[in-house]
């Protein structure tokens, strides 16, 4: 992969310190480092250059951040209002942008800030409050809340109770009230006790069943009995009245 070395005049995050030397995408340091005038390509020309001035520009940047810091006891945790048109669930009809921001912390605090300045990676599309991090310098950085809401009157109350102000809050809709909760309680108790008396009505009733159906075939078993009594009595009668076999019933030879 193809890297470019460039040398910085300031502190970038996650990159290095002024004075420092580092490897970089092309990319990164054709279209922000270098056209931002935060670093050089690190020719032999350029550190050289940068050597010469190295006095001069720590001192510059030195007296940045000291202002950046000034700054930044007027700027720290400001609540602006941006008021704009919203549906009664909370989604803007538009959205809010790092511009936006800038202009209102500007006119919040008079104190100048630059969209540039203002660290957002997205526009924001709802109601509500929203931290958001502007750096006055590469080593100064503060936070101000942004309160995006309908009206004046509801900027108010959401900076009180920190939350935006929409149609209802779903968590109120599935929380029922506490009248509610107790008719279910009795309704709940009531039908556990329907279920009881019903359980035991038909465990009474699936004992006489039971019962029924063992007498009936206790009964229908007696009565086969008695059949097969009958049966076996009448073949002994039948054999005791059949005559004795004598010689001249005997069939004869031919």
């Amino acid at each position: 992969m193809a890297t470019t070395s460039v040398i910085l005049l300031e502190r970038v995050e996650k990159l290095g310190n002024l004075g420092d030397v580092v490897t970089v995408k092309p990319g990164y340091a054709r279209n922000y480092l270098l056209p931002q005038k935060k670093a050089l390509r690190a020719s032999k020309e350029n550190i050289a250059y940068f050597e010469a001035q190295k006095a001069g520009l720590e001192k510059a940047n030195a007296e940045k951040k000291s202002e950046a810091e000034k700054q930044a006891k007027k700027i720290e945790g400001a609540i602006v209002a941006l008021i704009r048109q919203a549906s009664e669930a909370g989604q803007l009809f538009g959205s809010v942008s790092a511009r936006d921001i800038a202009d209102a912390v500007t006119a919040k605090t008079k104190e100048t800030i630059d969209r540039t300045q203002v660290i957002v990676n997205t526009n924001f599309k709802l109601l509500g409050l929203f931290p958001v991090d502007i750096a006055l310098h590469p080593e100064v950085k503060v936070s101000v809340t942004v309160n995006i809401a309908r009206s004046e009157d509801e900027a108010a109350i959401q900076e009180k109770t920190g939350k935006a102000v929409i149609a209802q809050d779903e968590e109120e809709v599935k929380a029922p009230a506490p009248e509610q909760d107790n008719k279910a309680e009795m309704l709940e108790e009531s039908a556990l006790e329907a279920e009881k008396v019903a359980a035991e009505e038909q465990a009474v009733k699936d004992a006489a069943d039971a019962e029924k159906a063992e007498a009936k075939a206790a009964k229908k078993a007696a009565k086969a009995e008695a059949a097969a009594e009958d049966v076996e009595e009448a073949e002994e009668v039948s054999k005791a009245e059949a005559p004795a076999e004598t010689e001249e019933d005997a069939p004869k030879d031919a």
